[in-house]
């Protein structure tokens, strides 16, 4: 057996906009996170910000799981663009995910939200990118989000 490990590669924050609903559709609730520009990128292995007119388009399902479906970019601090798409779930107890959705902050530890990004870097210093998987857990913010991304080796 190979069991696989992790690397960790950078801690991401950002601002979002408020949620725009679609609403009730036949696989659930859906609606679309807005992701503004100026967030910051920062880790042993690569530095930026993130590029705002983005967005994550959510559904909630009938089960209570919204999942996610974010594609945005970052620029590095040396001035390369990787385009990221971030999909995965968040869950957790009703009254959690009820406090969550009404724009208090609870600790990240009262619920699960994990996601698999995918990047496409350019060939060059972070086309290593394009050749692992890479696993995230995040914090949702009441207008912010905070996620934490390692590389599976």
């Amino acid at each position: 057996m190979i069991q696989p490990g992790l690397e960790f590669v950078y801690e991401a924050t950002g601002e979002l906009e408020p949620p725009v609903a679609i609403g009730e559709t036949f696989d659930g609730t859906r609606r679309i996170i807005p992701i503004v520009g100026g967030g910051r990128v920062e880790g042993p292995l690569i530095r930026g910000k993130l590029i705002g007119n983005a967005a994550d388009w959510q559904v909630t399902r009938p089960d209570g799981v919204t999942v996610a479906d974010a594609i945005y970019a970052l620029e590095t601090d040396d001035g390369v663009v990787i385009q990221i798409r971030n999909r995965g779930l968040r869950h957790g107890p009703p009254e959690v995910m009820q406090r969550l959705a009404s724009g208090q902050e609870v600790d990240p530890a009262e619920y699960y939200f994990r996601t698999v990004p995918e990047f496409i870097a350019p060939k060059g210093k972070y086309d290593w990118m394009n050749r692992s998987i890479f696993v995230c857990s995040g914090a949702r913010y009441p207008l912010g989000i905070k996620l934490w991304v390692w590389r599976v080796t």
